[in-house]
């Protein structure tokens, strides 16, 4: 089968492509509210009718939580398997939207026509992408490429609590030749990014307990433990002078960066000041004698992601606080093992408590990294097509974030997954103002079209 006229009906088409993702983004899928319960029924409910439109076999199926939603087209060709979710965030704080959340415009900016909305990038319109793709194909040809399933989650934005038992009831029709995931972002608006590896996660939440009640700090400052100085120490503790972290056994499993892809990356020419510079800061702040490049992609972090105590409204209270709170995440590399390093947090906390401090933990999920085998003829095909699309050529990519799904697909399914996604680090995901570029959306689906071309001839 020809790709010059799928391309050709790709771009013909590309009005009638925004305004279906319109639709869909005008639904306020909101995975963490049970408000919304209806609404990701709803969101479910349209993409079944979808794919059903361009001659999938599409059902939505009921999970304890949000539903899935599963398509199969068939045929005898190579299995691929297209991941997306359908939920989103929440819209707050509303008011620093400049428009409805959910209800999408096109906005002309100085660096070109944005879709703004709730979901344009993460991850509807990414979704959509490889959805369109689909569509112009079986509009010119009559047939998909490939035997092709498509398989929508509405709980990524929550944890995906129904996922992995559904994988795993569900692991013979959902089991395929690769899995394909489009929730990434490109390099650089010119150059396409494969991501060959992502960063795992684990949460935690600690709470330190001195005193039986707020205490007046005239009368027992001093003589009486405040807790959230102990929490400041705990936390001042869990990097050294060097910035690496000390939590005892955290880097078992942490491997070096190669010298093939330490080259690859430098290649990149990643301009860190620029980069840091966006956001206010000038100099890296991780572990002394690392590339910054590799300190985002290939090296484990620690981080505070909030703390309180005390009084912290308007005016002063001189209060001596009963507890102290913070929320710390891990991002891990490797063969690092998440329970392992739990563990050892919670004991290097405890050891360092002292008379008359209690704490309590509260986990928030535990992820391993994820390492692509890049030599999947897959990721050699890809990367061809996506040249021929963008200016530059693709590049093999890090992720500094999480996609526990990645994993998964390989523990439960034992599939190789390619992860392509078509934002910009200035999308704004999880904010006020969400955006997904035209140009994204419109050579996303150009370059998925190219991709299924290249895997299938």
């Amino acid at each position: 089968m020809t790709l010059d006229p799928v391309l050709a009906r790709i771009d013909a088409d590309l009005p009638q492509a925004t305004e279906r993702l319109f639709e869909l983004l005008r639904i306020p899928s909101i995975s963490t509210d049970p408000a919304f319960k209806a609404d990701c029924d709803r969101a479910a409910d349209w993409l079944v009718a979808d794919l059903k439109s361009i001659g999938f076999d599409a059902s939505k199926r009921p999970t304890p939580g949000h539903p899935m939603v599963v398509g199969h087209s068939g045929g005898d060709a190579a299995h691929l398997l297209f991941y997306g979710h359908y939920d989103v965030q929440p819209v707050d704080p509303l008011e620093l939207w400049d428009n409805d959340p959910f209800d999408p415009r096109i906005e002309e900016t100085p660096k070109g026509k944005v879709i703004r909305g709730r979901g344009t990038a993460d991850d509807k319109g990414q979704l959509m992408t490889f959805v369109e793709a689909c569509r112009a194909w079986k509009a010119v040809h009559g047939t998909l490429p490939a035997n092709i399933s498509m398989f929508f989650e509405g709980e990524e934005e929550s944890g995906s609590p129904s996922l992995t038992p559904f994988m795993e009831e569900n692991r013979a029709e959902l089991t395929a030749d690769i899995a394909l995931i489009s929730d990434t972002s490109l390099f650089d608006e010119n150059t396409p990014a494969i991501m060959t590896q992502l960063r795992g996660l684990l949460g935690e939440e600690l709470t330190i307990t001195g005193p039986s009640r707020d205490l007046h700090s005239g009368m027992y400052g001093g003589v009486a433990m405040n807790p959230a100085r102990v929490l400041a120490r705990i936390i001042a503790a869990l990097h050294d002078d060097e910035g690496r972290i000390t939590v005892p056994g955290f880097y078992e499993g942490v491997p070096e960066l190669s010298n093939e892809l330490a080259a690859a990356w430098d290649d990149l020419k990643f301009d860190h000041e620029s980069f840091l510079g966006e956001v206010g800061l000038s100099e890296p702040a991780g572990e002394k004698g690392r590339r910054p490049l590799e300190m985002i992609w290939s090296r484990p972090t620690c981080e505070v992601n909030g703390i309180w105590s005390g009084y912290t409204g308007d005016g002063f209270k001189t209060v001596l606080p009963s507890k102290a709170s913070a929320k710390i995440s891990f991002r891990l590399v490797g063969t690092q093992n998440p329970h392992e390093i739990r563990k050892a947090f919670r004991k290097m906390v405890q050891d360092m408590l002292p008379a008359d401090c209690s704490v309590s933990f509260k986990d928030h999920g535990a992820s391993k990294a994820s390492v692509m085998t890049t030599t999947h003829p897959a990721f050699a095909q890809a990367r061809k097509a996506l040249s021929d699309e963008w200016p530059n050529a693709a590049a093999f990519t890090g992720g500094g974030g999480s996609i526990p799904i990645a994993g998964h697909f390989k523990e439960i399914l034992d599939m190789d997954t390619m992860l392509i996604g078509f934002g910009k680090d200035d999308d704004g995901l999880h904010s006020p103002n969400e955006k997904y570029d035209l140009s994204s959306f419109h050579k996303g689906i150009r370059s998925w079209a190219r991709i299924l071309h290249a895997m299938t001839s």
